[in-house]
């Protein structure tokens, strides 16, 4: 078998959804299956559908040779023991955004999102050129993972309130369905954080148990009705300008993989990343149409309570940073290349994004 053919095909062979692995090289290559657990229930397909998208590319490049069956949220275990499942070898791999796993190591939120952090193309052009893979799998190894980017939403809404936010002092005991970085954050700011897992959050709205709740965005917030119990669709999720989702490998399993076969599943993850952006700015569109038409009423932060947040988000990290080396290494490397990304996006991207939105808005008139 030629190996080097073998991958020097295996980027167009992602795109283009061929089978790369012929009858004569299958021989050389053995038949894996390959059990994933993820911490998305099926009904997100968008989300969980990141999972199926690697999976599917994984088969197709390796003529059903190498096959990964993907096991929902609770089937297998549930969202909160999908990153030890993979550590102990329970599964080969998972599939999660890696903070809802800060219990552990607020470090892990590097790895997907934090307040005011990158967005989604920043996040990939750290992870892929500013040196961010490599930290991150460097962490990650003390857990007996591989990490591989698999899957991002884009920036995500801030959620779903029962009242209008209009001054900081209306978070003042606010019982709020968030986590991570964020509800750290907010605590600063008199915000309640509550830890519920998606299929419990609509009856918690429904019955005034919380006050507010952030879950993804317009078509994943849809699907799952809070519309219907909550009036006011607040933005941005500061919070995740731009999450990334990971795909987890168990070290050992992972050494065990011919090099062919690793090949693939890097390439079949970075095309289920670049797929699940794409899906998501397609269908959210539309949805946020839908929701607005139905009565949602659609509000900005206002500037006050964005400041507000800026500023307690600075103060949690620079705490973290100082009892956290690990947290402090990999943020050192982000918030620097965040302040360069910055300066790039200022100069083209946003007078081209805001003079687009204005020249719509002025041929409406």
């Amino acid at each position: 078998m030629e190996r080097r053919s073998f991958l020097k095909n295996a980027g167009a062979g992602v795109a283009a959804g061929a089978t790369l692995i012929t009858p004569a090289m299958a021989a050389d290559l053995p038949t894996i299956k390959w059990r994933l657990a993820s911490a998305f229930p099926k009904s997100l397909d968008t989300i969980y559908g990141g999972a199926e998208v690697m999976a599917k590319k994984v088969a197709e490049m390796t003529g059903g040779k190498f096959q990964i069956q993907v096991f929902a949220a609770g089937e297998i275990v549930p969202t909160p023991a999908v990153i030890d499942a993979v550590k102990d070898g329970t599964v080969e791999m998972g599939h999660a955004t890696s903070y809802y796993y800060i219990g552990k190591d607020p470090t892990f939120a590097l790895d997907c999102a934090t307040p005011f952090g990158l967005n989604a193309r920043q996040m990939m052009a750290w992870t892929l050129h500013g040196g961010g893979l490599a930290l991150l799998r460097e962490f990650f190894a003390t857990y007996n993972i591989i990490n591989i980017p698999c899957g991002n939403t884009g920036a995500q809404m801030g959620g779903w309130f029962r009242k209008e936010i209009k001054t900081v002092k209306d978070l003042d005991g606010l019982k709020f369905r968030i986590g991570g970085f964020a509800g750290q954050v907010l605590t600063k700011l008199g915000v309640v954080p509550q830890q519920i897992p998606g299929g419990d959050i609509y009856p918690a709205l429904e019955k005034g148990t919380i006050d507010a709740a952030e879950f993804v965005g317009p078509y994943d917030d849809q699907k799952l009705g809070f519309n219907k119990v909550a009036k006011y669709y607040y933005y941005p999720g500061w919070w995740e300008g731009g999450p990334q989702l990971s795909a987890y490998v168990n070290t050992k399993s992972w050494a065990s993989l011919p090099k062919e076969y690793q090949a693939v599943l890097e390439a079949a993850g970075f095309y289920a990343h670049t797929d699940m952006l794409a899906k998501y700015d397609a269908k959210n569109p539309a949805a946020l149409k839908q929701l607005v038409g139905s009565g949602t009423e659609l509000r900005p932060f206002p500037n006050e309570v964005m400041a507000a947040c800026y500023k307690a988000s600075m103060e949690v990290y620079a705490e973290t940073s100082a009892k956290n080396a690990a947290f402090k290494k990999i943020y050192d490397s982000q918030k620097k290349f965040l302040d360069d990304e910055l300066q790039w996006f200022a100069v083209a991207e946003n007078r081209f994004d805001n003079f687009m939105q204005a020249a719509r808005a002025a041929s409406r008139k």
